[in-house]
C-alpha cells in the first residue's frame, strides 16, 4: 500500500515523472529569487523567522540553510520547529551540527532539543546534552534544568528526574508540574499524591496543567475520594470548563467506574473536541459497556461528522471483540486502510486481537503479517487469540517468531503463552517460560503464578504446582481454586480437601469456582456423600447460588457412581432447564454403566435440545456396539452425518525435546511410522502373554475380532506412548495428552505396556490424569 504524503513532503516531492504543483513552485522560485536577488543576511533571517511562523518547516530550513552565519537566535528556532513539529530527530542533528560549527547553545536552545530526546526516548542523547549543559554552567538555568527533569522523567529514570529537582535552588510552577507529571505518567500514584501536597507547602498554587498531570493516576489507583476533591478543586478555580480538564475528569470517573459521573461532565462541554469524545468511548470500554461505546462512536461520526483518532478506533475495536461483531469491525478495518490509520500499531494491534476474539484467525495472522512495526503486545493478542480458538501449537510458534524478532515478551505475552503450554502438556516449553517470568520478576504478579501452577498441574507435575503456590507472597481467591483444581483432576481428593479447608481458615471469601473445584475433587473421587454436603451447603450457608457448572458436576457425581435413576430425577427438578452438558454427563455413564434403556431417554432428549457436537451421537453409538446392536449403532452414524456432524477424531500429544508431536487414530504419516507400527505389534504380542484380551465394545463397526484388535491397537494415545518409548530414555516417564476420555481397553492396555516397560506412564485425558505404574492406575479404575 502506497504511503499518503503529507502536505510538507508533497510540497517538494519532485522526479522526472511528477510536476511540482504550481503553488509549490511559486514558493520555490519567490525563496530563491531572494536568495539570487540579494545576499543580504537580514532578509534571510527574516524569510527564515516568516516560514517558522506559518510553520512552513521544509520552507524555513531551505531559507536557513543558505545563510552564511545564522545566529544563535536562528539555529534556536530551527530547532524548536523540528522540536515541536516533528521530525524530532532533525532536532538533534541540528543541535550537532550547530556545536560543529562552533556555535555555543544558550540556555533557550537546550530546552528544545531536550523535548526531541524526550519524544524518541533518546536518553543517551539525552545524557550526552545534559553533559554540555554541564560543561557551559547552564545546568542551574529553571529552563534547562527544568527540561532535564522532564526529559529524564519521560524516558523513565525518575532517579535522575528527582535528583534534578532536588538540587534545583528555584522552583517554579513547571518544574513542579513536569515532576509531578513525570511520576504519574509511571503511575507511582503515592509519590504523585506527595509532590502535590509538598507543592502546595512550597506556596506554589497547582494550575490547569497540575490537575490534568495528576487525574491519570488518581484514575488508575482508582482513587475516587481525592478525584472528587480535585473535581471540587477545579470547580472553584474555574479550570473544569476547559475541556482538557473536563476530558481529564471525565476519563479519572470512567477508571473508577462511575460512568454517570463522567457522562455528566462530557455532556457539559461545550467545543468538544476529538480527544474529548475519544475519552468518553474508552470510558465506555473500560467499564464494559460496549454498544454504548458503539452508540457513542456512531453519534461522533456521523452525527458530528468528527473523524476518529486511532485512539478512538483501537477502542472501538476492543467494543467489537467484546461483543464479536465482525462485520462492524470489518468496516472498521475498511476505514483504517482508505484513512491509512491501519499503520498505526496501536490500532493495528486492537485489529488483531477484534479478528482473534471473533475467531477469525487466518484475518488476524495475515493482518500481524502485514504489519511494518510490531511491538510486545502485537505479538502477545495474536498468541492470546490462537490459545483461545484452540490453536495452542501456533501459538508457540508465534511466540518462537516473536523471539527471534528481537521484541522481548512482557507479563501478558507469559499469561496468554502459559495456557498453550498447559493445554499441549509442553512441560519444557511451560518450564523455559517460568524461568523467564522468574529472571524478569514477573512472577510478583500473581496472575502470571496461577498461570504457572495451572501448567504444572496440566503438565503432570502437581508437586511443583504446590511448591509455587507455597511460595507466592500474595495468593487471590484464583491462586486456591486452580491448586484445588489440580489436585481434583489428580485423583489427589485428600490434598485437594485439605487444601480447601485451608482456604476456609485463611479468610478469604470462596467463590462458585472454588465450589466447582471441590465437586469435581469428588466426582473424581467417587465421593457422593461429600458432594450432596458441599452442593448444599453452597446455597444455603455460603451464599452461593449454584449455576450450571455446579450441576454438571453433581451428574456427573451421581452417575458415575452409578446412581443413574437418582441422577436422572435430579436433573428433572434443576431450578432451570438443563442444557446438553448436564444430559451428556449422564450419558456418558450410561455408557460406562451400559444402560441403553436410559441411554436413549437422554438420547431423545438431547436431540430435542440439539447437540453441540459428536459427543453424544459417539457415546449413544458406543452403547450399541458394547452389546452387539450394530444396526442400531449405525442408525446413530447416520443420523449424526445427515445433521452434519464429523466425528472428532482422537488426538494425542507427546513432548519430546521441546518438540510437540501430534497424533489421530489410525495415523501413520508420522516419519517414523514404521518403527512406530512395529513396536505396537510387539507390545501386542507382549500384551498377550500377560494376559491382554481387546475390549472390542469400543469398536464402532460389526467387522472380526482380529480386526478390532488391530483397530484398537492404533488408538491415537497408544501409537504417542509408542513414539514415546522410541525415543526417550528407557528410565524416562511418558506423558502423553488426549483431547478425548481415555477408552477402557486404552485403559488396560497402558497398565500392560508399564509392566513390560518398566516405565511410568501418564495420560491425560479430556477429564483427569491417569497416572500408570506396575499395572496400576490411580484413578483405580475410577474415571
Amino acid at each position: 500500500m502506497r504511503r499518503c504524503l503529507k502536505p510538507k513532503e508533497a510540497l517538494f516531492r519532485n522526479s522526472k515523472n511528477q510536476r511540482p504543483s504550481s503553488h509549490s513552485q511559486i514558493q520555490r522560485n519567490t525563496i530563491n529569487q531572494h536568495i539570487s536577488n540579494d545576499n543580504n543576511t537580514h532578509i534571510l533571517d527574516n524569510l527564515t523567522r516568516f516560514h517558522v511562523a506559518r510553520n512552513q518547516v521544509e520552507h524555513a530550513r531551505h531559507v536557513f540553510e543558505k545563510i552564511p552565519k545564522p545566529s544563535v537566535v536562528l539555529w534556536n528556532m530551527m530547532i524548536r520547529a523540528y522540536a515541536w513539529n516533528d521530525p524530532f530527530l532533525q532536532s538533534i542533528h541540528l543541535y550537532h551540527r550547530m556545536l560543529q560549527l562552533g556555535v555555543t547553545p544558550t540556555n533557550f536552545t537546550f530546552p528544545f532539543v531536550l523535548k526531541a530526546c524526550s519524544a524518541l526516548q533518546a536518553i543517551q542523547v539525552g545524557r550526552q546534552i545534559h553533559g554540555h549543559a554541564l560543561t557551559l554552567g547552564l545546568q542551574t538555568d529553571v529552563y534547562v534544568s527544568t527540561a532535564l527533569l522532564d526529559m529524564y522523567a519521560k524516558c523513565g529514570d525518575l532517579f535522575e528526574a528527582q535528583t534534578m529537582f532536588d538540587i534545583m535552588t528555584h522552583r517554579d510552577l513547571v518544574a513542579w508540574n513536569a515532576i509531578i507529571a513525570g511520576f504519574s505518567l509511571h503511575v507511582l500514584h503515592n509519590q504523585t499524591i506527595h509532590l502535590v501536597v509538598q507543592m502546595q507547602q512550597a506556596g506554589i498554587t497547582p494550575n490547569s496543567s497540575t490537575v490534568v498531570s495528576v487525574l491519570p493516576t488518581v484514575g488508575q489507583a482508582n482513587a475516587l475520594h481525592q478525584g472528587k476533591a480535585i473535581h471540587a478543586y477545579s470547580v472553584r478555580k474555574i479550570f473544569s470548563h476547559d475541556v482538557v480538564v473536563a476530558t481529564g475528569l471525565l476519563d479519572m470517573y470512567a477508571k473508577c467506574h462511575h460512568l454517570s459521573y463522567a457522562r455528566k461532565i462530557f455532556d457539559t462541554v461545550n467545543q468538544k473536541n476529538e480527544i474529548c469524545w475519544s475519552a468518553m468511548i474508552g470510558g465506555y470500554v473500560i467499564c464494559d459497556s460496549m454498544r454504548d461505546a458503539l452508540a457513542l462512536y456512531d453519534d461522533m461520526v456521523y452525527m458530528h461528522g468528527l473523524s476518529p483518532m486511532p485512539a478512538t478506533l483501537a477502542s472501538i475495536l476492543r467494543a467489537c471483540a467484546k461483543l464479536t461483531d465482525l462485520n462492524k469491525g470489518k468496516n472498521l478495518h475498511c476505514y483504517m486502510i482508505k484513512s491509512g490509520i491501519s499503520s498505526d500499531t496501536t490500532v493495528g494491534n486492537s485489529l488483531i486481537s477484534m479478528y482473534a476474539k471473533c475467531g477469525i484467525i487466518d484475518d488476524s495472522l495475515g493482518f500481524l503479517d502485514e504489519m511494518i512495526t510490531k511491538d510486545t503486545v502485537s505479538y502477545s493478542a495474536i498468541i492470546s487469540g490462537c490459545v483461545q480458538n484452540g490453536y495452542a501449537e501456533k501459538a508457540i510458534l508465534i511466540f518462537r517468531q516473536m523471539q527471534l524478532s528481537g521484541t522481548d515478551p512482557d507479563s501478558a505475552t507469559m499469561i496468554g503463552l502459559l495456557p498453550a503450554c498447559s493445554h499441549l502438556a509442553a512441560l519444557q516449553h511451560g518450564a523455559c517460560c517460568h524461568g523467564y517470568s522468574v529472571i524478569r520478576g514477573f512472577t510478583e504478579n500473581t496472575s502470571i503464578c496461577n498461570a504457572i501452577i495451572d501448567m504444572y498441574a496440566k503438565c503432570g507435575k502437581i508437586h511443583i504446582s504446590r511448591q509455587v503456590f507455597d511460595r507466592m507472597k500474595k495468593r487471590d481467591i484464583v491462586s486456591w481454586n486452580t491448586m484445588i483444581i489440580g489436585y481434583a483432576i489428580h485423583g489427589l481428593y485428600i490434598e485437594a480437601f485439605s487444601l480447601f479447608h485451608e482456604l476456609q481458615e485463611s479468610g478469604l471469601k470462596l467463590d462458585d469456582v472454588t465450589l466447582v473445584a471441590v465437586l469435581s475433587a469428588c466426582s473424581h473421587s467417587g465421593l457422593v456423600v461429600e458432594g450432596k454436603y458441599w452442593f448444599n451447603t453452597m446455597s444455603q450457608d455460603l451464599n452461593i447460588l449454584p449455576r450450571m457448572a455446579h450441576y454438571i458436576c453433581m451428574v456427573d457425581l451421581l452417575a458415575r457412581a452409578g446412581n443413574l435413576e437418582e441422577a436422572y430425577s435430579f436433573i428433572q427438578n434443576m431450578p432451570f432447564q438443563p442444557d446438553v452438558r448436564v444430559w451428556n454427563a449422564l450419558l456418558a455413564a450410561c455408557r460406562t454403566h451400559k444402560n441403553i434403556e436410559m441411554g436413549e431417554q437422554v438420547s431423545k432428549k438431547i436431540q430435542m435440545l440439539g447437540p453441540e457436537g459428536t459427543g453424544n451421537f459417539v457415546l449413544m453409538s458406543n452403547i450399541y456396539s458394547s452389546v452387539g446392536r450394530w444396526d442400531d449403532a449405525a442408525q446413530i452414524r447416520s443420523i449424526q452425518r445427515h445433521q452434519g456432524y464429523k466425528k472428532s477424531p482422537g488426538c494425542s500429544w507427546i513432548e519430546i525435546s521441546g518438540a510437540i508431536h501430534g497424533f489421530i487414530g489410525g495415523d501413520r504419516s508420522h516419519p517414523q511410522s514404521v518403527s512406530i507400527n512395529n513396536k505396537l505389534q510387539e507390545l501386542l504380542v507382549q500384551m498377550k502373554k500377560l494376559g491382554y484380551h481387546a475390549d472390542s465394545g469400543f469398536v464402532l463397526h460389526d467387522v472380526e475380532e482380529e480386526e478390532k484388535e488391530q483397530i484398537l491397537l492404533y488408538h491415537s494415545e497408544k501409537i504417542a506412548i509408542a513414539f514415546g518409548i522410541l525415543n526417550t530414555s528407557p528410565s524416562n516417564p511418558i506423558l502423553v495428552t488426549k483431547n478425548l476420555r481415555i477408552c477402557v481397553d486404552c485403559h488396560t492396555a497402558v497398565k500392560f505396556m508399564t509392566l513390560i516397560t518398566k516405565r511410568e506412564i501418564t495420560v491425560r485425558d479430556a477429564s483427569r490424569f491417569h497416572h500408570f505404574e506396575n499395572e496400576i492406575c490411580n484413578c483405580q479404575d475410577y474415571w
